[in-house]
This record gives structure tokens, C-alpha cells and sequence, in this order.
């Protein structure tokens, strides 16, 4: 399964200006798991290595979807909401870290990420926040290619986040054979929204959680890192009709 990036730093090097975006580098504190049951680790079954090999095939074919990505911050939690296209490795929407002052749009792709705070006029500055991911998304789609602020990716906790919902997909299903032997392990069930969800081990040494559901559909990911702090990445598994507009990555 195509689905372990690089692991990342919870310090962020940023050397941007206004402070959401140094701020916004870096989801919330340590998240205990706690599987609601299934026995204990153990392999996978044939029938769950099959449904984890169809996992980022459902990712590509329910493309593009609303994520909802959580980030620690040194002082608290980045909250995105956004509309990810796993087709053109493209995401858009709005970021919050609970301040005013540090929020705005964000757009990714799989070179690095970029922040707009618009006015209305299609310039940078302050917004007030979207009622919706969609609504979001035609902010972002209004703005100037001038109003992005852009830089590559570093080794901050919101970079490792951002790629992260990109390495979810892929145009073909994985080897259910291949992930059988790998040494990922069923850890338990657990329940989202009402919904049972396996949850499912990376291999080896890599401190990432899938929740999965009876089709194979991602529910969420859960990334640890070294610092003790969590990753959390949500999807909803219905496609959207929200396109990801191209200004984002535009030349000015």
C-alpha cells in the first residue's frame, strides 16, 4: 500500500512574515488509541490485506473529497478543512489555528504549499471564515495568483500533514499478497459517526493508523510523531463537486 511519507519535525524553520504561517507549520496534543475492540493486534486477515490493497484505488476513484486535517502547533492545534483532488495531487482550502489573526486559505501539491488571507477585491488580507469547505474553495478560486504566498515544503508538522493526504491514493490497487507478508496488523475496531472501522497498522516501524471501512474506504489516518504529538487526518469518502481551482498555482 502506497500510503507511508516521509516522516516529520514538530520544529517549524519558517522564515515568512505574519504569523500564521509560522505559525500554522506545525494536530493536536497526543491522541490516546484506544481500539473499541477486535482482540488485540494480530496479521491481517486475506480479507482485510484485500481490502487494504483496494484502499488507495477508493481514495483515487471517490476523488476529489473533503478532508478535514488537524496539525499540532507549539501552542495548540492547525485545523484544515479543505477539498483534496488525489487525481491531480492538488488540495485547496482554509486553515484556523484559533486566532483571528492567524487563519486564511491554503492550497498544497505534492512540491510544497502556499497561504492567501484575501480581501475582497482579490488582494491579500484578513477574511472572515468560510460557512463551508466549498465556500472555501470559491474563495481561493477568486483570488489573484498574486495573493498566494508560496514555499516548499519543510520539516514542519503541517508539511508532513499536507503530504500526507497526498499519499493516499493510486490508480490501481496495491498487492493484497504483498501487504499480507508486509507485517501490518489489524489492531482493533473502532467506531466513527455511528460506523465500524478496522483499524490497521503501517508496517514496520512507520507510526501510521488507517481506519477502514467493509469496502476498503479510508476513514482516517493517524500519524504519530517523534515528539509525542499526532497527526490526524479525516476523510469523508464522498466525492464533492467543488473543483480545485488552478489560481493557487498560477503565475502572477
Amino acid at each position: 500500500m502506497r500510503m507511508t511519507p516521509a516522516r516529520g519535525r514538530a520544529r517549524l524553520r519558517s522564515p515568512w512574515t505574519w504569523a500564521a504561517l509560522a505559525a500554522v507549520t506545525a494536530v493536536c496534543a497526543a491522541l490516546p488509541f484506544l481500539p473499541a475492540g477486535g482482540g488485540g493486534p494480530r496479521p491481517l486477515s486475506a480479507d482485510e490485506a484485500r481490502r487494504l490493497a483496494l484502499t488507495p484505488l477508493r481514495a483515487y476513484q471517490d476523488s476529489p473529497a473533503e478532508v478535514t486535517v488537524r496539525a499540532p502547533l507549539p501552542g495548540g492545534t492547525a485545523v484544515i478543512r479543505a477539498v483534496v483532488d488525489e487525481r491531480r495531487r492538488r488540495g485547496v482550502g482554509w486553515f484556523d489555528t484559533g486566532d483571528a489573526a492567524e487563519r486564511g486559505l491554503l492550497a498544497w501539491d505534492g512540491a510544497g504549499l502556499a497561504v492567501a488571507r484575501p480581501r475582497a477585491d482579490g488582494s491579500a488580507g484578513p477574511l472572515a471564515r468560510p460557512a463551508s469547505t466549498a465556500e472555501a474553495v470559491r474563495d481561493a478560486a477568486r483570488l489573484r495568483p498574486t495573493a498566494w504566498i508560496r514555499r516548499r515544503y519543510g520539516p514542519a508538522s503541517l508539511d508532513t500533514a499536507l503530504r500526507l493526504t497526498l499519499s493516499l491514493a493510486a490508480d490501481r490497487p496495491d498487492d493484497a499478497r504483498r501487504i499480507a507478508r508486509s507485517g501490518r496488523r489489524h489492531l482493533g475496531t473502532d467506531r466513527i459517526d455511528g460506523r465500524r472501522y478496522d483499524v490497521v497498522s503501517s508496517a514496520g516501524d512507520a507510526p501510521l493508523r488507517y481506519w477502514i471501512d467493509g469496502a476498503g474506504r479510508l476513514r482516517r489516518v493517524r500519524e504519530d510523531l517523534d515528539d509525542d504529538r499526532t497527526i490526524l487526518v479525516d476523510v469523508t469518502g464522498e466525492r464533492v463537486g467543488t473543483a480545485v481551482p488552478e489560481g493557487p498555482w498560477a503565475r502572477g
